[in-house]
Parts: structure tokens; C-alpha cells; sequence
């Protein structure tokens, strides 16, 4: 039985809730990501923003990225897992929440992040990736 430590991603890029939206998205450029933790000072989790709340928060409201911050466009209920979770969990809790990254916490702190593709990568977990994402893709369909 595999654990989220097991496959997920360490040395996780994040940002404060008071910095601009455009700084978000430099960062997502340059680490080709698509989406931050949002950390206070202190290291715990607040909130998480993606590329796509850049663009239907930020940008399609027409508001000036350099001078929103990333508080007031970041989803704060974010879903997580704790790295000895089973990697089945995750994976269910990522098509029930139709996600396709969750942070990994310990104590509310950031530690990893597993990513629907790091499931994919794992030959063992190639049943739950896929249903995760049709699960998620199906979801956009309706859209």
C-alpha cells in the first residue's frame, strides 16, 4: 500500500497571501506549475491559487494583476493530505474535490504536493489516476 510520501513532490514553490497576483503568476511560469500554496509567514497553510484563478478571478474581472493580491482570488477551503495518507485516499479526495493537486501538510504546514500526473507516473496507481480524472474532466464538460 503506497503512501502520498511516497509519490509526492518535495521543496514545493509557495507564496504569502499578501503578494500580487502577478508575482503568482511569474512564479507559476518559471517553475512550470500550476498552482501555489498560499503560506503565511509562519508556514501554515491558507490557501491555494492555480493559472485558472489567475485567469477567471484576476483577469477575466479585469482587474490590474500587479495591484490584486493573491488573498482576494485564492480558494481558502483547500483540500489536503498528510504524507502517510494512502495514495487511494488522496486520489479519491482529488476526484470528489475535483482537483487535480493537493498540498501535503504536516501540522498545517506545506511539506509536498501530489499532483494527478505524479499518480499517473505510478504504475501502481494508474486506476485511480484515471478515475480521478475523468472524474474531473467530466466536470468540466458541463461547464
Amino acid at each position: 500500500m503506497a503512501k502520498v510520501s511516497d509519490l509526492m513532490s518535495e521543496g514545493v514553490v509557495s507564496i504569502a497571501p499578501e503578494e500580487s497576483v502577478a508575482l503568482a503568476a511569474r512564479l507559476l511560469a518559471r517553475h512550470n506549475i500550476g498552482s501555489l500554496p498560499v503560506c503565511s509567514q509562519d508556514g501554515v497553510l491558507r490557501g491555494i491559487v492555480t493559472d485558472r484563478d489567475i485567469l477567471t478571478r484576476c483577469i477575466s474581472a479585469e482587474r490590474n494583476p500587479a495591484e490584486t493580491s493573491v488573498r482576494s482570488i485564492m480558494t481558502k477551503d483547500v483540500s489536503t493530505a498528510s504524507p502517510g495518507d494512502d495514495v487511494r485516499a488522496a486520489a479519491n479526495a482529488m476526484a470528489e474535490r475535483q482537483v487535480r493537486r493537493l498540498p501535503v501538510t504536516e501540522k498545517n504546514r506545506v511539506v509536498g504536493m501530489l499532483a494527478l500526473g505524479d499518480l499517473a507516473n505510478s504504475r501502481a496507481h494508474d486506476m485511480e489516476a484515471g478515475r480521478a480524472l475523468s472524474e474531473i474532466s467530466e466536470n468540466f464538460k458541463m461547464l
